[in-house]
């Protein structure tokens, strides 16, 4: 969690000590409040009562490790403080926004906090435009801002965000996603090159690993019929919701059952559970807004340990990004079987 949260909370000025609004200072801090994005802190610790909302799996572990309270679907409750720590999405942090609305006690106080290249001015002036008067606290490139709900808050403007955050189609392909996901306005080109050259004859136990909302193993069912069982692997508790919701028709029935479908909440890095006679995957390679290779080795790493011998590994990944090493560390037969300007794909056995 930035440390200007933590300002914003605790009435510090910044390095600059530069603020904007009339009102710099939390007067006081309540004896409950909920944080959506929540991260660990050590100011939190000082809290009676803090409820965290993490959709993000390794963000979720860290935040119970933390030993603080955390609520999967949130309740009908409403605080006296809300914190909003979003990503970088623009309809993702305005739907966030409106969430906190929601749960906002009357003449209760917002809280949002964003690093600058996420857009913090931006949205700032957007919170302003619904909430009126804003504070803030800008240091080491990110600002801390806040208003209180005094009955004059635009109603509509809020409304019209929380549309924002509900599911959506996908033009013209009957998927739905939802803001803030991976690839939550198109088909991911990386994953569409791998589903377009999937082999046929993969079969048996599958997972896929960081299965996003779906789209792979909805390209595996359609070209592979001997698979038996896909396990999906999503570490973003909302992509996991829009798979169940795109593989739906999946579910199988009379005499000809659909292969049986399991959905995993789950850091990927950390491995996983059972063996498998192939894994598919398009591995991410960014924390936030950085670029992070041993996040795909990561990835890597755990689906050599979770194949079965002969089993196989299909990926798709960006041309520049040093997989081809990795695999052979690992021992495993790899070919690359097609590439294109952007992206390669790398197929491995386990001998």
């Amino acid at each position: 969690m930035p440390d200007e949260f933590a300002d914003a909370l605790e009435g510090n000025d910044g390095v600059d000590g530069q603020r904007v609004g009339e009102e710099p200072r939390m007067p006081c801090i309540p004896d409950s409040a909920l944080f959506l994005g929540a991260q660990p802190h050590p100011v939190l610790k000082t809290w009676p009562q803090i409820t965290g909302w993490q959709p993000h799996k390794p963000l979720a572990a860290a935040w119970e490790a933390a030993a603080f309270a955390r609520a999967d679907d949130l309740p009908p409750e409403k605080w006296p403080l809300v914190l909003v720590l979003p990503g970088k999405s623009r309809d993702e942090t305005l739907a966030w926004f409106a969430m906190a609305r929601d749960h906002l006690q009357p003449g209760g106080r917002l809280v949002a906090a964003m690093p600058n290249t996420a857009g913090a001015g931006r949205f700032e002036k957007e919170l302003a435009r619904a909430a009126g008067k804003i504070s803030s606290i800008h240091k080491n490139k990110c600002r801390a801002f806040h208003a209180i709900d005094d009955g004059s808050w635009d109603e509509a403007l809020f409304s019209d965000w929380r549309e924002l955050g509900k599911p959506r189609e996908i033009p013209g392909t009957g998927f739905v996603t939802q803001a803030g996901i991976f690839s939550s306005s198109h088909i991911d080109p990386g994953s569409q090159f791998l589903a377009d050259h999937l082999p046929t004859s993969l079969h048996g136990m599958v997972a896929d690993l960081g299965a996003g909302w779906g789209f792979l193993t909805d390209a595996a069912l359609q070209r592979c019929r001997k698979i038996e069982q896909i396990s999906l692997f999503e570490a973003d508790s909302r992509s996991l919701d829009c798979a169940r919701t795109n593989l739906a028709g999946w579910s199988g029935s009379g005499e000809n059952p659909a292969p049986l479908l399991s959905f995993h909440w789950h850091d990927v890095a950390t491995g996983i559970p059972g063996t498998y006679d192939a894994i598919l995957m398009n591995p991410p390679f960014h924390t936030g807004q950085a670029t992070d290779i041993d996040l795909g080795r990561a990835f890597l790493s755990t689906a050599a340990a979770a194949l079965r011998r002969g089993g196989k590994l299909c990926l798709v990944a960006n041309r520049q990004l040093p997989y081809e090493s990795m695999l052979d560390s690992l021992r495993l037969a790899w070919r690359k079987p097609a590439e294109n300007p952007t992206y390669k794909l790398l197929f491995a056995e386990k001998r």
